[in-house]
């Protein structure tokens, strides 16, 4: 297939176009710029020139191929919600591009979404009213397009996909135990992260486009979940660090913005979606790639 992906030059969307090549699928691979561009033919895909800031041409590049998978994102933390709610018509966009065809449509969720405390499964119903994770725009979106007979379906991310040129979530803990001195966690630290190597996050990406169902949600999850404590105790000890509990007051001092995360317990499971796609991560865990010194090092 000639597969279209925005964020193709992206830490998740590169990792999913090297995986659709090594498939024997074609890529068209969104940029915005000529660093992306060069990125993107090296890898062996043909680039196409547009931005998420400009639906028409999301649409003119959807139009170009046989399915589409979107990778990308605004990180931006400081819009976090002005973001999401862009996500959302970035979606319907691609969705009009798509309508009257069966072309596959592959979208990227988030498992902040579902409810917490507890093992979320994928039939997991998402959070609503004022309790709603502002990340549930893409999926309501997605479940429009899915009512207008749009062959879409979801993958829900965990709050940590690691791997090499990781810049989210592990790396600014890194950062902030250097700058504070320790690696921290909150309380008894036993609330629990998912996480997923992006290789094998990639690697279902490229399933969902080949297999899977239309209106499906797919976790793309290696690992249900890793107690907090735990991460802390693998940067502490990779910096040679010490390692503190702290008070949820003394939380909101340490971690800042970060506090809400740094509490949240979300374990997840992906049994269902390595059942029904024939998933199987095989790469290294979230602790064993803490533990890596170039990982360490990345993060300075």
């Amino acid at each position: 297939m000639r597969v279209f992906v925005t964020g193709a030059s992206g830490f998740i969307g590169a990792t999913v176009v090297r995986d659709l090549l090594d498939a024997g699928h074609q890529v068209l691979g969104l940029v915005r710029s000529d660093d992306a561009e060069k990125s993107v033919r090296a890898a062996g895909a043909e680039a196409f020139r547009g931005s998420i800031d400009d639906l028409s041409s999301l649409q003119r590049g959807a139009e170009k191929a046989d399915a589409v998978i979107h990778t990308a994102f605004n990180h931006d933390f400081s819009r976090f919600k002005e973001n999401c709610d862009a996500d959302g018509r970035i979606i319907r966009a691609l969705g009009e591009a798509l309508a009257g065809s069966n072309r596959r449509f592959v979208v990227t969720s988030a498992v902040g979404i579902l409810p917490k405390g507890h093992l979320a499964t994928e039939d997991a119903e998402p959070l609503t009213g004022a309790a709603a994770h502002p990340r549930a725009a893409s999926e309501e979106a997605v479940r429009e397009l899915e009512a207008k007979g749009i062959n879409a379906c979801a993958i829900r991310l965990p709050p940590t996909v690691h791997g090499e040129k990781d810049h989210q979530f592990i790396p600014g803990l890194i950062r902030l135990a250097r700058e504070m001195g320790v690696a921290a966690y909150v309380g008894a630290g036993d609330n629990r992260w998912p996480a997923v190597h992006k290789k094998d996050a990639a690697r279902l990406y490229t399933l969902a486009l080949e297999k899977g169902a239309a209106g499906a949600r797919y976790h793309a999850v290696a690992e249900e979940g890793i107690p907090f404590r735990d991460i802390a105790a693998a940067i502490g000890q990779g910096l040679n660090l010490p390692v503190a509990s702290l008070t949820h007051e003394q939380a909101a001092a340490h971690f800042g913005w970060f506090t809400h995360f740094a509490v949240m317990d979300i374990p997840v499971s992906g049994e269902k979606t390595k059942r029904d796609l024939g998933w199987n991560p095989r790469h290294k865990g979230l602790i064993a790639d803490i533990a890596d010194a170039d990982y360490l090092v990345g993060s300075r």
